[in-house]
């Protein structure tokens, strides 16, 4: 009987590999349906994302977060809710942004606080609206949205984050421990049959990487109840 998998001997996880210990703050949009204005007051880097945070302070004198858009400055004046400027950097309705608007962190239910489109470099476009938003996402993907959610104008800052290389392995180490994110992750065919399912056999799998959704834990590697793998013809 081979040896226990490096997945299995972890188990349920460790406060290390929970990356919401490792976050500075919360984003989200906690601002009512009303307009609301706000101020840039400061700049903020958070381990574990990969796009840069502003500090804002509100006209009712509480200081929120939000994430950065692409030429979001210090000092700059934002607005959320209603009424708001479709300028970059406010927070509107979907239903007042018009078709062919850049947008990111969009919610998927009002007040859940932006679920979609978070990432540095990244923006969705708002399509269309009728009974509700059609948004192509960077993915390609187009999906609906309630006209209801609010979603940021813009792209998210930190476009040019993956041209800078990380050079050592250690500047990738620390990335990723600041993400919960194991490194290295060796593969499991390069490893040894005692190791892994897909080790040995002269370091190919030797037989097909889709698995059972019912297979025991020590099996249940790869492409789990898979419907289909391999890469689509156009």
């Amino acid at each position: 009987m081979g040896r226990r998998l490096k997945l299995q001997r972890r188990g349920k996880g460790s406060p290390k590999y929970k990356s919401t210990i490792h976050a500075k703050v919360d984003i989200r949009y906690n601002h009512f349906k009303e307009l609301v204005k706000a101020q840039v007051i400061e700049m903020i880097t958070d381990p574990v994302r990969s796009a840069p945070i502003a500090k804002i302070l509100l006209e009712t004198g509480q200081t929120d977060y939000v994430i950065c858009s692409e030429g979001l400055l210090t000092g700059q004046k934002l607005e959320f809710g209603q009424g708001a400027s479709q300028k970059v950097g406010n927070v509107l309705f979907l239903e007042d942004i018009a078709p062919g608007t850049q947008i990111f962190n969009i919610e998927k239910n009002f007040g859940d606080g932006g679920k979609f489109v978070r990432a540095s470099g990244q923006s969705a476009v708002l399509v269309s609206k009728k009974e509700k938003a059609m948004v192509k996402l960077p993915s390609g993907q187009l999906k609906t949205f309630p006209l209801g959610v609010r979603a940021t104008i813009g792209v998210v800052a930190a476009s040019g984050r993956t041209n800078k290389p990380f050079v050592t392995a250690g500047s990738k180490f620390h990335a990723m421990k600041a993400k919960s994110k194991p490194y290295p992750r060796v593969r499991g065919v390069a490893m040894n049959p005692v190791d892994h399912p897909f080790g040995g056999f002269q370091h190919h799998v030797g037989h097909s990487k889709s698995t059972s959704r019912h297979a025991p834990a020590g099996r249940k590697v790869g492409s789990i109840a898979s419907k289909r793998t391999g890469r689509k013809k156009k």
